[in-house]
């Protein structure tokens, strides 16, 4: 592979990303109150079915510890989740998504799908006219 079309790729990359991400913010924010992030955790909670260690979901949602622990924070003054202290290990915490959390989910899960389609369709159009 040569570098050129490896910068090419990452530009690439990068500029669906944030085509994405402005797309979500907007369609997520207006119909339901969520940012991209702020869906992200709620959409891995209910994909494992079962509360998560902030380490866990770290590794998952591509957030650093300190952002992912503000998300979750706004996440708990909504009602969509609850932290716990691990009891065996106090330093570990657990999120666990409620039923006001998962009803959420579920209404803005059709909307990020729609949205993710929408930007990827785009960039398949030329390719499936072949």
């Amino acid at each position: 592979m040569d570098d050129q079309f490896a910068v090419d790729t990452w530009h690439y990359v990068l500029a669906r990303h944030a085509r994405a991400m402005c797309a979500l913010e907007r369609e997520l924010g207006a119909k339901h109150g969520l940012g991209p992030s702020e869906f992200e955790v709620l959409d891995r909670i209910v994909h494992h079915d079962r509360k998560l260690r902030i380490q866990e979901l770290c590794e998952e949602v591509h957030l650093s510890q300190s952002a992912l622990s503000r998300v979750v924070a706004r996440l708990e003054r909504a009602a969509l989740v609850t932290r716990r202290a691990c009891d065996s290990d106090r330093r570990g915490v657990f999120v666990r998504i409620t039923d006001e959390g998962r009803a959420r989910h579920a209404a803005a899960l059709p909307t990020q799908r729609a949205v993710l389609c929408a930007i990827f369709a785009e960039d398949a159009a030329p390719l499936l006219a072949r």
